[in-house]
């Protein structure tokens, strides 16, 4: 048991809607002082029905974390991931069950948590750093390592509460990944600052991995899921669904996130859409091809010609349409997307009443397995839907090759003519 990082026994949290919890940490009661005030006034504002709603945010939860494991908490908005790592880094306290941590915790949770805002950046760094009980020249000596890396020197003495969010989270990353804590819980790091941050966060995440130290993160990003963790835990409604291998993990991440969508089509909740605005209502893939290409709930063979179909209803005239459609794969990797101003003819078309876009995609191999499809729909440029995974479909393994369904790499496929020039015969 020497190994065990953090100990997780059976853990709950429950929330009582509309009521006052007693603070259960220092830092809670910290927070519940400073925020006293403003939630008196959204008390006075608040209706009085004199009932309490209660909602298990945490139910049951259990399982180790080991020393220098990288462990990905993941699971759709709403799952308990971010109220874990609270519980977790001692921002707020458990309702049932145990958690044991073993060895000095850094955090970065959502931006606002960590920083006093009215400190500077050096002062909060120091603050911090004695949080995690380091000595002023511990301190000291990682200084200007956690200023470089965060690019905000500049500012360094200006108070945080003049950051911008991105500024904000590139600092608060850099203190907790240099000031060198035994665990590390990082929660959608990746959701704030620039493709160039980002990679930077990754790279600083390989090497705290690589030095042993353990990490706990949540990302909806699955691509920076797979490539730093080896261990996979998802959470559902509160509950653990999972917890195994990376890439069985986020399968079932997608699993879960797809429950209850029909293969191959999107159909509008109509009651739910204004009339006077004009929408996306019926949303289809199919295939010309009938032999082994033939749709079946939403399957396709390897390379069989695909037919996206969009049903609009557009209330008045002088509408000019134009439509996105992205495709993701089980790892949340986007692999190709369609667009309508890749065909100029329609972008000077105005329509009324029902109308229907139709793309064909003649020549697109995808690799075996599940796809969701999303939808963007502007007019005028001004954005009317962004419609998520508004359904999926799956490609089957079919023998595209001719080697008896034997699999190459990559998320597309190409035919090939290969030959042998040369050598012994």
């Amino acid at each position: 048991m020497n190994d065990i990082a953090i100990s997780i026994d059976h853990l709950s949290k429950l929330y009582r809607i509309g009521a006052n919890e007693r603070p259960t940490t220092f830092r809670e009661s910290i927070t519940n002082a400073a925020s006293a005030p403003l939630r008196r006034i959204r008390e006075r504002r608040a209706p009085t029905d004199g009932g309490e709603n209660t909602f298990w945010a945490l139910k049951d939860i259990s399982f180790d974390v080991r020393q220098g494991e990288v462990v990905g908490i993941v699971g759709r908005n709403g799952a308990g991931k971010s109220t874990l790592l609270k519980v977790l880094s001692r921002i707020t306290g458990l309702t049932e069950g145990r958690a044991q941590i073993n060895g000095r915790v850094g955090s970065l949770l959502e931006v606002g948590t960590g920083f006093h805002p009215e400190l500077t950046g050096r002062e909060n760094i120091f603050m911090n750093g004695a949080i995690l009980g380091m000595s002023r020249n511990e301190i000291r000596s990682k200084f200007d390592e956690i200023v470089e890396f965060s690019e905000v020197g500049k500012f360094i003495d200006t108070p945080v509460k003049r950051y911008s969010s991105g500024m904000y989270t590139r600092l608060a990353f850099s203190v907790a990944a240099h000031l060198e804590p035994e665990i590390m819980i990082v929660d959608e790091v990746l959701a704030v600052g620039d493709m160039a941050f980002q990679q930077k966060c990754l790279g600083k995440m390989n090497q705290v991995a690589g030095a042993g130290r353990t990490v706990l993160f949540v990302s909806h990003n699955m691509a920076a899921v797979e490539s730093l963790c080896s261990r996979v835990v998802l959470l559902n409604a509160g509950t653990v669904e999972f917890d195994g291998s990376t890439l069985e993990g986020i399968r079932r991440y997608y699993d879960v996130g797809r429950e209850g969508d029909k293969e191959g089509l999107y159909l509008a909740d109509t009651n739910a859409l204004a009339k006077t605005e004009t929408h996306i209502r019926k949303a289809q893939v199919i295939t010309t091809e009938r032999e082994d290409g033939v749709s079946i709930e939403g399957s396709f063979a390897i390379g069989a010609p695909l037919i996206f179909e969009v049903e609009c209803y557009a209330p008045t005239q002088g509408t000019r349409p134009t439509l996105g459609i992205a495709m993701e794969n089980a790892r949340g990797i986007r692999v190709t997307s369609f667009h309508t101003k890749c065909a100029p003819e329609l972008t000077t078309r105005s329509v009324q009443g029902t109308f229907v876009l139709r793309c064909e995609v003649d020549d697109l191999a995808l690799a075996p397995g599940r796809y969701a499809v999303s939808l963007g729909l502007d007019h005028n440029g001004t954005q009317l839907q962004n419609i998520q995974h508004a359904f999926a479909f799956t490609i089957l393994p079919t023998d595209f090759f001719n080697n008896s369904g034997k699999r190459v790499g990559g998320v597309v496929y190409s035919r090939q003519k290969w030959s042998l020039q040369g050598g012994a015969r």
